[in-house]
């Protein structure tokens, strides 16, 4: 038996080196999208070099593909590199969104309402409570990896529970429920906007498609969220915890070298310019609130639903300037349009309310403070963003990816594929290639420049196809060694077991990854089969 085990752990642990040195060998997205941008100026300039041409649907005359290295696309990209990035669709939507959501996450409300959830929750429901927690705690964005797991640790140790299988259920949930949520986030936000982007590839398709917003997947991604906060559950309980107890991991902290991580779940408090760490030097977290951030929260949530009620009855008035002209919401209306302003809203709001009443917050003056903050965590989009708007450009003028497109649907014609079969086979590709590029705005980038244009052909909505990348997306991230935050569970995870290894972490991993890959291919299987409406106005084929 132990040779055997032996055995399967050495065969895991090469799969797992073999994936990691493959990871490895990839660059950093800024050079791999830079190499990519080059290659298609390259391929690009060949193709106009041999006059190929495209006939694109929607178009009465065929479409010759431009090169970049040619005089044409010199005078074209030395002339609109700036307006190519601040042209970028994500930077309209995610920079606003995330102005207020970094209001929301600094003043300590996200943080608080999370702390709240998990602490009060039942022995029996705790499981649950930390699944349903750690799917929908992407709006903090990467913040609820190294938020979500330690608190639910605390809290499965509080309640008599394996703490380890709480830390490992946190951290699952947040990573490979990525990328839905009950709420709409910034995420949306990104994804609505590069689809945008690529979707004039195809005349026709920009013709007839419905635009993406922020809430064209919301109803998929409620019950998406909803079930797989379940499936988690029924994971953590079931299988991760008694295997927890089974393998002997101590209850108890075990390794003082690592029981000082600093894991800040607090507010971060506004000194004048500067920001400090309000009670963040605690080698500990807390998951019970203080008499005074209850006090905060329940003032919060008071803004939070009253927002909502006066949103609502706004937009029901009879003259309401929300109604399109016909004096409905759908398939288009300014309601939609403002989605943008209503999220800004409800969290900007909600979290000064919170950071007055707990004191994080003093005033007004703080407001800009952590408008800032929340731009220096963006930082690294704001330049990836530089590179992937030049590509997405570039793929839309030299007329490529209409090329890649048309050519690619009449082949999966020919071949007598179509349907929903395409999708499945496109849902495993980006769960492969998640193993490899964890960066979500990075992959979609280049998985929608090819793929929405060419099912766009075949007959499918855009947001239908951002619904599927979305399951392809997060449930294979917490696996991969790729993933920067799994050195950090790691660590977190050897203050009960000193001898774990990442490959522990990773095994620990797929009682996860499966499941959740496989319920929410049914999900999006069911919304396929009964056609169901993936988000306000927006359906699963174009004209339906």
């Amino acid at each position: 038996m132990n040779a055997t085990a032996t055995t399967r752990r050495s065969l895991g642990d090469r799969l797992l080196t073999g994936i990691e040195r493959m990871g490895n060998k990839l660059p950093e997205p800024f050079a791999l999208f830079t190499i990519l941008f080059l290659l298609t100026a390259a391929v690009s300039t060949a193709m106009a070099w041999a006059h190929v041409q495209v006939q694109v649907p929607g178009t009465e005359d065929p479409v010759a593909v431009r090169g970049l290295f040619t005089g044409e696309g010199i005078a074209w990209f030395t002339t609109t590199v700036g307006e190519n990035y601040i042209g970028f669709p994500p930077l309209v939507t995610v920079a606003t969104i995330l102005l207020a959501i970094g209001i929301a996450e600094k003043s300590g409300f996200l943080a608080a309402a999370i702390r709240f959830t998990i602490g009060s929750a039942p022995r029996w429901l705790l499981p649950y409570t930390v699944g349903f927690v750690g799917v929908v705690g992407s709006i903090m964005a990467d913040s609820a990896f190294v938020v979500i797991p330690p608190l639910a640790a605390l809290a499965f140790k509080a309640a008599g529970r394996h703490p380890v299988a709480g830390l490992l259920g946190g951290f699952a949930a947040a990573g490979a429920g990525y990328s839905t949520n009950i709420f709409p986030t910034s995420l949306d936000a990104l994804f609505a906007g590069i689809t945008n982007a690529v979707i004039p590839t195809v005349p026709a398709l920009a013709e007839s498609a419905t635009e993406v917003n922020p809430l064209s997947n919301y109803w998929f991604n409620i019950v998406a969220a909803l079930v797989l906060s379940l499936v988690a559950g029924w994971v953590i309980g079931r299988i991760v915890e008694p295997r927890v107890e089974r393998a002997g991991v101590s209850r108890d902290e075990v390794n003082p070298e690592t029981a000082q991580l600093m894991t800040d779940t607090r507010a971060i408090r506004i000194v004048g310019d500067e920001q400090t760490v309000a009670e963040s030097r605690e080698p500990d977290v807390e998951a019970a609130l203080s008499p005074r951030e209850k006090k905060a929260l329940a003032w919060a949530c008071t803004a939070f639903m009253l927002i909502g009620v006066a949103m609502v009855v706004f937009a029901l008035l009879p003259d309401s300037p929300w109604r399109n002209e016909a004096g409905h919401f759908l398939p288009k209306s300014p309601l939609l349009a403002s989605i943008v302003f209503i999220i800004f809203v409800f969290f900007s709001v909600s979290g000064y309310v919170y950071g007055r009443v707990a004191g994080t917050v003093r005033g007004f003056r703080d407001v800009p403070v952590m408008m800032g903050a929340a731009l220096r965590d963006m930082i690294s989009f704001l330049v990836l963003a530089f590179v992937l708007g030049q590509f997405i450009a570039l793929f839309n003028w030299s007329g490529i990816g209409s090329w890649i497109a048309v050519t690619g649907a009449e082949g999966l014609q020919n071949a007598g594929v179509s349907g929903f079969p395409v999708i499945i086979g496109f849902i495993v590709l980006c769960s492969l290639l998640n193993l490899f590029i964890i960066s979500g705005s990075s992959m979609w980038t280049l998985m929608a420049a090819v793929f929405v244009p060419m099912f766009g052909i075949l007959g499918f909505e855009p947001a239908f196809i951002q619904a599927a990348f979305r399951v392809g997306d997060s449930a294979t991230q917490v696996m991969t060694p790729l993933n920067p935050y799994m050195v950090v569970l790691l660590t977190m995870l050897r203050k009960y077991e000193p001898s774990a290894g990442l490959g522990t972490v990773m095994a620990r991993m797929i009682p996860f990854v499966v499941p959740f890959w496989v319920v929410w291919v049914l999900i999006l299987t069911l919304f396929y089969v009964l056609d169901l409406p993936l988000g306000p106005g927006v359906g699963i084929m174009i004209g339906d």
